[in-house]
């Protein structure tokens, strides 16, 4: 009897997304990052990239594994205030329509679950674009480059014995449920003049992580 109902539950639910893989983000604050622990930015403003790997995943069924998503966000002010964000979302060229699609909806916030917390913060989504992406972490390391808009070379902070250096229940985060490991970003540069989102910088703050982001919902 238990068994059956176990199974009647676990029928019952049903997978939205499971996106498992890596985290490369950059911006304009100094080290360390003051939104993660929802203070504000550095500057006043902030201008970063948060770009996603999917080492493996599925969204609404859809198998996105082996694809990359990065959206470039430009912040008027503290991170935390809902409808504020700009954002210039580009989606790996080899996505179908159909994993296009799946990515947008999920990143959009339009499944729900913690993505659509996260989705909740931008107030305009300024395009969407297909766009060669090469995301790569090697010996603690990330490197990104998307197209000819987005540069930037990265590596975590590590403590006397080499540990990388954690960040944990933070008030904000954009791998919700994830450790997130405290890096810097030697170069991060984007170019998006349309969007009035052109800037250089060197030694400012990054955040890198493995991450796991599931939403199951009731049938």
């Amino acid at each position: 009897m238990a068994m059956a109902m176990t199974k009647e539950a676990a029928e019952a639910t049903e997978v939205v997304y499971d996106l498992q893989g890596t985290l490369l983000e950059a911006c304009s604050c100094g080290v360390l990052c003051p939104c993660w622990v929802g203070e504000d930015p550095d500057p006043g403003t902030c201008d970063a990239f948060i770009a996603y790997h999917f080492d493996a995943g599925t969204v609404r069924g859809v198998d996105i594994g082996g694809l990359s998503l990065v959206n470039v966000v430009h912040i008027p002010g503290n991170v935390l205030i809902p409808a504020t964000w700009k954002v210039a979302m580009f989606v790996d060229e080899r996505a179908t329509d159909e994993q296009l699609q799946a990515l947008v909806d999920a990143y959009s916030g339009k499944l729900g679950g913690p993505l659509a917390d996260l989705a909740g913060l931008v107030g305009e989504v300024l395009d969407v674009r297909r766009s060669p992406i090469s995301h790569e972490i090697r010996g603690g390391a990330g490197t990104l480059q998307v197209g000819d808009v987005v540069s930037s070379e990265m590596a975590p902070f590590t403590s006397a014995d080499g540990t990388i250096t954690t960040l944990r229940d933070s008030v904000f985060s954009t791998v919700p449920g994830s450790p997130a490991y405290v890096s810097k970003a030697s170069r991060n540069t984007v170019n998006l003049p349309e969007f009035g989102m052109v800037w250089s910088f060197e030694g400012r703050n990054a955040i890198q992580s493995d991450y796991r982001i599931t939403f199951t919902e009731e049938r």
